[in-house]
C-alpha cells in the first residue's frame, strides 16, 4: 500500500517548489511515512567499505540527509548504508532562493544550496541519539563558507564525529562554496590529507577503531590533473573516492532556458560525464581504490553501467526525485539478476569490466 502511495506523491511532490517538496519528503520519512523494504539482501550484492560489511551497494547522496534526520528511513527504505551531510562545524543558511531547479524534461536538477545545514552540534546530537539502532551510517564533512581554515573544518568534522560515524567522506567537490574546489589541486590535497588522517591517526592511538575515509571529487577535474589527483589519493591511502559531485558544465541541456541558472547540475545530463571520469579515475588508481559511483543513476540499467565503469559502490538521489523509492529495490533486483545470468557469486565481479572502455569516450559525451 505505501509503495503505491509513494508513487501516486510523486506527481504532487514534483508540483511543489524543490526545496519545499524535499522538506516535505523529509517530514514523512521522520514520520515513517515510506515503503519499508523488509526483503532479505542476496548475498550477491554484500559490499565492503574498508572493514565495514554492507548488506548492499546502494546509498542516498549526500546532500539529501544534511542534518542527519532521517538516515535509519534511508536505510529502511533498502540501501545497504546511508550518508549524512554535508555538515559544516557551524550552522549555515547556504545561498539565497531560490537555489534549486529542476528540468524535468532532461530529468535534471540544478542547485547552488551551498552547504545549507544546521552545524555539527545539531547533527551530532541526532547521531547520538541513534546510535544503538546499527547499521552503517557514514557522516559527509564539509567547511564553512567564511571559515579561515577550511583543511582546519574537515580536522574538526573528523574529531566530532568519530563517535557515531562509521566512516566519513570529506567533500571537496561542491561548486557551491567558492574556493572549495581549489582542495583538489594536489599540493592542496596533500596538506589536507595529511591533516585529516592524522587527525584519524589521533583517535586510532586513544584506542577507537580506524573508520574508513573516502574523498569526494569533482567531475570537472581537468583530464591531465587526474593522474596527480589519484597519486594523492593512492599516497595517502584513503578507503575510497566518490566519484562525482554535480558539473558547472551543462551537457544536453542548453537548450533548456533553465539551464542558464548558476550551481551544480546533476541526474540524467551528468550520467555520461561522471561516469567517463569514473573510469579515468579507477584507471589511474589501477583499481586499487573501491569507487563510489555518482551521477545520473536513475535506471536499474545505469547502475549496472556505473558498476562496470569501475564503480563498487553506488550512491543517488536525483533519480529519486523522478523515479521514487522504488527504484533502489529495482536496481537491486536487477544486480543480483545480473549475476544469476552471468553466474557470477558476487556483484562485485563486474566492477571495472567496462572502464577502458568508458576511460576512452570524451568526457563530453
Amino acid at each position: 500500500m505505501l509503495n503505491a502511495l509513494t508513487q501516486l506523491a510523486l506527481p504532487a511532490l514534483l508540483a511543489l517548489d524543490p526545496e519545499t517538496a524535499h522538506e516535505a519528503t523529509l517530514k514523512a520519512l521522520e514520520n515513517g511515512l515510506y515503503p519499508a523494504d523488509h526483503t532479505a539482501n542476496p548475498p550477491t550484492l554484500a559490499a565492503r567499505l574498508g572493514d565495514l560489511v554492507l548488506p548492499n551497494p546502494i546509498a542516498i547522496a549526500a546532500g539529501f540527509d544534511k542534518d542527519a534526520r532521517v538516515p535509519d528511513a534511508v536505510l529502511g527504505i533498502g540501501c545497504g548504508f546511508a550518508e549524512i551531510g554535508s555538515v559544516t562545524p557551524l550552522p549555515q543558511s547556504g545561498n539565497p532562493k531560490p537555489r534549486v531547479f529542476r528540468l524535468p524534461n532532461e530529468h535534471g536538477v540544478i542547485n547552488r544550496l551551498g552547504f545549507n545545514n544546521g552545524g555539527h552540534e545539531a547533527a551530532l546530537a541526532r547521531l547520538r541519539s541513534r546510535a544503538r539502532r546499527g547499521g552503517i551510517v557514514g557522516v559527509n564533512i564539509g567547511a564553512n563558507k567564511d571559515t579561515a581554515d577550511r583543511t582546519g573544518d574537515y580536522v574538526k568534522g573528523i574529531a566530532t564525529f568519530y563517535d557515531v560515524a562509521s566512516y566519513f567522506t570529506v567533500n571537496i567537490s561542491s561548486p557551491n562554496t567558492p574556493g572549495l574546489r581549489d582542495l583538489q589541486a594536489p599540493a592542496a590535497l596533500d596538506e589536507l590529507l595529511g591533516r585529516v588522517m592524522e587527525a584519524r591517526a589521533q583517535q586510532m592511538a586513544a584506542g577507537k577503531p580506524r573508520r574508513p575515509i573516502m574523498v569526494k571529487i569533482a567531475p570537472d577535474v581537468a583530464e591531465e590533473d587526474v593522474p596527480a589527483i589519484a597519486a594523492q589519493l593512492v599516497a595517502h591511502e584513503v578507503d575510497a573516492i566518490a566519484v562525482s559531485n554535480t558539473t558547472l558544465a551543462r551537457p544536453g541541456v542548453s537548450h533548456n532556458p533553465t539551464s542558464k541558472e548558476a550551481g551544480g547540475l546533476s541526474g540524467r545530463p551528468l550520467f555520461h560525464r561522471s561516469t567517463a571520469m569514473l573510469a579515468r579515475v579507477h584507471q589511474a588508481t589501477g583499481g586499487a581504490v573501491p569507487l563510489v559511483g555518482i551521477g545520473g543513476i536513475d535506471s536499474p540499467e545505469s547502475a549496472l553501467q556505473k558498476m562496470e565503469a569501475g564503480a563498487s559502490l553506488l550512491q543517488l538521489y536525483t533519480g529519486l526525485i523522478y523515479e521514487g523509492p522504488g527504484l533502489i529495490g529495482r536496481i537491486k533486483q536487477h544486480l543480483d539478476a545480473t549475476c544469476r545470468a552471468r553466474n557470477l557469486k558476487n556483484i562485485s565481479e563486474v566492477v571495472g569490466t567496462r572502464a577502458a572502455e568508458w576511460a576512452a569516450k570524451p568526457l563530453d559525451g
